[in-house]
């Protein structure tokens, strides 16, 4: 496990913007446990050394709209080996509609809990649809 702090505007409202302490375990990444919905703390695709806070909104082979206001909608299909991150504050976040796919083994780990200002534990936070 690793305490680290999340700050920015990125993950708004899950994190707040001056600094949430997170806690992050390691076992979900190396046992390829992640899934949709969960936040993750990874090195940056753009500067290895700083660190960002995202969720999973992207595996391996699925296909994402990189952006679904505009008419002609483009998509990517999420290669192997890497995973498709934005943040909650979609509309003020730098994440995989910026730089793209980010490759699986940038992943630090999992973020299942914060410790301050409040604690809580942080779940996935993704609804499932329903077939009809």
């Amino acid at each position: 496990m690793e305490v680290t702090m999340c700050i920015g505007p990125s993950m708004l409202p899950t994190f707040n913007m001056i600094g949430d302490i997170v806690v992050l375990e390691h076992f979900s990444p190396k046992l390829k446990r992640l899934e949709i919905g969960d936040v993750v703390v990874c090195i940056s695709p753009t500067n290895p050394w700083r660190a960002v806070c995202k969720r999973i909104l992207g595996m391996p082979g699925d296909r994402i709209c990189i952006d679904p206001t505009v008419i002609n909608r483009k998509y990517i299909i999420v290669p192997r080996g890497h995973v498709w991150l934005q943040g909650d504050n979609m509309s003020n976040s730098t994440d995989s509609r910026s730089y793209g796919p980010v490759p699986y083994a940038l992943i630090r780990g999992r973020v299942f809990a914060r410790l301050w200002p409040q604690t809580c534990w942080i779940k996935n936070g993704m609804i499932p649809l329903q077939d009809e």
